[in-house]
């Protein structure tokens, strides 16, 4: 939890530029407890998987959390049952009305299209929208991150020619970043993408601060303190598993695929992967829910009324 100082104490912009968490006198009165409503917009096949793997992380942290699922409005899971789309997802035409404090939107295995050819695209733009209105703070991840970047800033996907697969190191460039309070000055983060943005064309829009980077995988982590969200391009949210899981269909379908880098012990796949990246995870997903707990109006509908600044 932060510590409430003085806003004119000199320790505030001390213990601020070294990235303790600290909230103002001003910003702890406008503040009372409740809950706080994060949505999870899921476009990945695997929905129970996804959701999962996404409530396990904002769920441990000591604050009350409203849990909602998104998804299209037209387009139709193939792969999770009817009935539980019915009871547990809202359509997005269905909650544009509502606020929310965070919302999560996740990758799909649909990197080899254009955005233009997917075809929940145009309500997607919507989404994105919309987050400037009705959403404190968004985080896009993967593809979802890429579509995000995309739109707002018109930054290009670009294919890989071979499938960036496994667990790669990353470099903390900006420990005194609030997302990044705890983090480790070099980790493990799991790839798993046939598609890359590339670091020159960020650095050519002053707006974007990329805070976690691969030198053999290229950008992971970038703030967009403009339009209020992150974009991760990688998965912190998998679980042990998962890249085991992907690994055993692509193989099992004939499909060509190296082993996952530096996953399994000694590169073997006949043996059990070790997670290397959960304490990482929940310090990501735990610092933006304490951002976004230090940030968002206690009034929920002055969300998209205030100060567009994260921090401010």
């Amino acid at each position: 939890m932060p510590i409430k100082i003085p806003s004119d104490l000199p320790a505030y912009d001390v213990l601020t530029r070294e990235g303790v968490m600290v909230m103002s006198e001003e910003q702890a009165a406008r503040q009372d407890i409740r809950p706080l409503k994060i949505a999870l917009l899921n476009l990945m096949p695997k929905k129970i998987q996804t959701e999962t793997q996404f409530a396990r992380l904002i769920g441990a942290t000591p604050l009350q959390i409203e849990f909602s699922l998104i998804r299209m409005s037209d387009h139709e899971s193939k792969t999770t049952s009817t009935e539980h789309m019915e009871e547990f997802y809202h359509p997005f035409k269905e909650v544009k009305d509502q606020k929310f404090d965070g919302l999560i939107i996740t990758g799909a295995p649909i990197e080899h299209l254009d955005f233009g050819d997917v075809t929940y695209w145009d309500e997607l733009r919507e989404v994105f929208e919309w987050t400037q209105t009705n959403v404190h703070s968004t985080f896009g991840v993967c593809w979802g991150a890429m579509a995000m970047i995309n739109h707002f800033h018109g930054v290009q996907k670009h294919l890989l020619e071979h499938k960036a697969f496994g667990c790669f190191r990353h470099r903390n460039l900006a420990p005194a970043s609030p997302f990044l309070r705890g983090f480790s000055d070099d980790l493990v983060v799991p790839v798993s993408r046939w598609t890359e943005i590339r670091q020159p064309e960020l650095d050519a829009k002053p707006a974007l601060t990329t805070l976690l980077s691969s030198d053999e995988v290229g950008p992971c982590l970038v703030e967009d303190p403009q339009h209020r969200a992150l974009y991760v391009f990688n998965h912190f949210e998998y679980d042990s598993d998962t890249l085991k899981q992907e690994y055993d269909r692509d193989a099992q379908n004939g499909t060509a695929v190296n082993v996952p880098v530096n996953y399994y012990p000694d590169d073997d796949p006949s043996r059990t992967p070790l997670n290397r990246w959960r304490g990482h995870a929940h310090l990501l997903y735990g610092n933006w829910i304490s951002e976004i707990y230090g940030t968002t109006p206690y009034d929920i509908e002055r969300i998209g009324l205030e100060s567009s600044d994260l921090r401010g």
